[in-house]
């Protein structure tokens, strides 16, 4: 079964339930971290501990969303095996996996819709790291 982790703050708990409900459709087993309602709350207390597990190997990618994504990027690529990619784009989502083999997709909340977020979350997915000259430059991340 295909593991993936999910955290949120209170702008992105919306889409977050309709991602984990649409991943968990597919056969995905979610790792919600959290938040679990719309109250206002702070994104580094989800995306820590979401990181730590990443980096134990709990799973192999992950998705951070908060409203405009910049927070949630900014705190996932403190950990040294995350490699967050902001995407609000499906073709932006599918060049962090080609180029940078990102391991976690973040969101802005506040700026794409369900179905957007959907294109985006697929293409992610679906497209694997090219390796090559890119494997060069990703280890010197």
């Amino acid at each position: 079964m295909n593991k993936i982790g999910i955290c949120c703050d209170h702008a992105g708990y919306e889409l977050k339930e309709f991602l984990v409900g649409y991943l968990s459709s597919k056969g995905f087993d979610v790792f919600d971290f959290g938040c679990h309602s719309e109250e206002s709350c702070d994104y580094p207390d989800f995306a820590h501990p979401m990181a730590g597990a990443l980096e134990e190997g709990t799973f192999p990618r992950a998705i951070g969303i908060c409203g405009s994504g910049e927070g949630m990027a900014i705190t996932l690529n403190k950990h040294a095996k995350v490699r967050a990619s902001l995407c609000w784009l499906p073709e932006i989502a599918k060049l962090t996996r080609q180029h940078n083999d990102s391991n976690v997709l973040v969101l802005p909340a506040r700026f794409i819709s369900n179905e957007e977020a959907l294109a985006i979350l697929n293409e992610w997915l679906n497209t694997e790291f090219e390796g090559g000259r890119h494997a060069n430059r990703v280890a010197k991340i």
